[in-house]
C-alpha cells in the first residue's frame, strides 16, 4: 500500500520517541516515520501487548532504535526521551474488559505510567511536544451523538477513568509547567498489526480470524450497537499532524475517527462480502462497560490539526483483510 504524505515538514531533521511502538498503532506510526526518512525513531516497549514481529522490517535501519522498558519506571521514561524532539505516547493497557477484571494494573500503566511520561517530558531539555493516545471511552454515559470534545459523560469502566485522568493530568501540566501536549481520542481503530489473539482482542481482528478459521464468531448483545470504526492510517495521520500542529492545538484533545458509524451486524456482513466466506454469527450477552452507540464529530481536528481521514471503513477493511 502506498501511504499518502501527512506532513510538510522535513522529517530528516527530527527525532521521535514512540512508546508502545511494538504495538498496533505504534508500529504503524514507526513505519510511516521511517519510510519518510525521520532522523531517528526510538521505540520504548515492554512487549506486554506489543510484538517484536511488528518491528522486524526496521531492525537494520540505522535510524531505528528499540528500548525494552516499562513506562511504570520514571528513569526509563527519562532515558527514552534523551535527545528526542517529539513523543507519541501510545503505550497503555487497552480494553474495557481487561480493566474490569484487573483495575489495578490498568491504573498503574495508564495513570502512573502516563504521569511518569509527563514528569520526564517536564525534565527533558529536548522534547518539544508529546502527542498521547486518549480514548473515545471518555465520553462514557453521554447519550449525545455525534460526540463533541467538550461534552462528556461519566466513565463506564476503569479503563475510561484512566483515559480521562490522562487528559486532566495533561491539562494541569500544561497550565503549571508549560509542557506541550495534544490528546487524540481514538474511536475503534483497526488495521494491520492488530492482534486477533488473547482474551482482550478487538472485534475486527476477531471477526477476521473467525472467517480465516471458518468458525462462527460471537457478537456481544444484539449486534445493533454502532461504532465509528477508524482505519489505522487515519490515526497515523492524526499523530503526524499533531506533532507539527500550530500553537492553538496545544493542550487540546481531538476526536480521531472517520465520522461515520456502522453496527456490528453490518460490519460482519461487510467482512463476509470482502472475504467471500459465508458464516452465520452467534450472539452472546452484552459486555459490561460497553458504550451502546459511538459516532465522532471531527470538525475540531479538521480545523486545528488539518486532519482529513483518507480511508473509509470499507477501504480499511479491504486493506486489512488482504494483509490478514
Amino acid at each position: 500500500m502506498q501511504t499518502p504524505k501527512y506532513h510538510t515538514t522535513d522529517l530528516s531533521k527530527h527525532t521521535f520517541l514512540i512508546t508502545g511502538g511494538a504495538g498496533f498503532i505504534g508500529s504503524n506510526l514507526v513505519a510511516y516515520l521511517l519510510e519518510n526518512n525521520a532522523k531517528k525513531v526510538r521505540v520504548l516497549d515492554n512487549l506486554a501487548t506489543g510484538f517484536m514481529k511488528n518491528l522486524e522490517a526496521f531492525q537494520n535501519n540505522p535510524s531505528f532504535e528499540f528500548l525494552e522498558g516499562d513506562i511504570r519506571d520514571l528513569e526509563t521514561c527519562k532515558n527514552a526521551m534523551e535527545g528526542m524532539d517529539y513523543v507519541s505516547h501510545q503505550a497503555a493497557l487497552g480494553s474495557v474488559p481487561r480493566s474490569i477484571n484487573d483495575p489495578l494494573t490498568s491504573n498503574e500503566v495508564n495513570v502512573t505510567g502516563f504521569l511518569n511520561m509527563l514528569v520526564a517530558q517536564k525534565k527533558s531539555d529536548t522534547v518539544k511536544r508529546m502527542v498521547y493516545a486518549a480514548s473515545s471511552s471518555t465520553y462514557g454515559d453521554s447519550k449525545n451523538l455525534p460526540k463533541v470534545e467538550d461534552t462528556i459523560g461519566k466513565p463506564l469502566s476503569p479503563y475510561a477513568v484512566t483515559k480521562l485522568v490522562n487528559e486532566l493530568y495533561a491539562d494541569v501540566f500544561h497550565k503549571t509547567y508549560g509542557t506541550e501536549t495534544i490528546g487524540l481520542r481514538y474511536f475503534n481503530v483497526f488495521g494491520p498489526n492488530q492482534s486477533p489473539t488473547g482474551a482482550y482482542a478487538a472485534v475486527i481482528p476477531l471477526f477476521m480470524q473467525a472467517l480465516k478459521d471458518k468458525k462462527s464468531p460471537t457478537i456481544n448483545g444484539d449486534g445493533e450497537q454502532t461504532r465509528d470504526f477508524t482505519f489505522v492510517q487515519n490515526a497515523v495521520q492524526a499523530n503526524v499532524r499533531a506533532f507539527f500542529a500550530k500553537e492553538e492545538a496545544v493542550n487540546e484533545v481531538f476526536n480521531v475517527a472517520y465520522g461515520e458509524r456502522i453496527s456490528l451486524n453490518t460490519l460482519w456482513e461487510n467482512l463476509k462480502s470482502i472475504s467471500g466466506i459465508d458464516i452465520t454469527a452467534t450472539y452472546g450477552p452484552p459486555r459490561k462497560g460497553d458504550v451502546r452507540d459511538s459516532l465522532a464529530n471531527i470538525d475540531k481536528a479538521r480545523k486545528l490539526l488539518e486532519y482529513n481521514p483518507l480511508f473509509s471503513v470499507k477501504q480499511g477493511l479491504q486493506l486489512t483483510w488482504e494483509q490478514f
